[in-house]
């Protein structure tokens, strides 16, 4: 999913080389965190938060087979 998430967000921003991901499990839960540059930002956001919410829902969808709940967060 990490990849995924990486894919998006490096198709939506001007500075691709800026894109970090990350991925941390536990037993119930994985968190995946997206780092753009601070210029990306409200691309990858969008307004009133539709990407951001489209993204957490793509991610869902793709893990909804693992049984785990997926977090996306976007931090700065």
């Amino acid at each position: 999913m990490k990849e995924l998430v990486e894919v998006i967000a490096k198709a939506l921003v001007d500075y691709p080389e800026e894109v970090a991901v990350t991925e941390t499990e536990n037993e119930k839960s994985i968190v995946i965190e997206l780092r753009v540059a601070q210029t990306d930002m409200g691309k990858v956001i969008g307004k009133q938060g539709r990407i951001a919410k489209a993204i957490r829902t793509v991610v869902k969808a793709t893990a909804a087979k693992s049984d785990k709940k997926v977090i996306v967060e976007i931090v700065q």
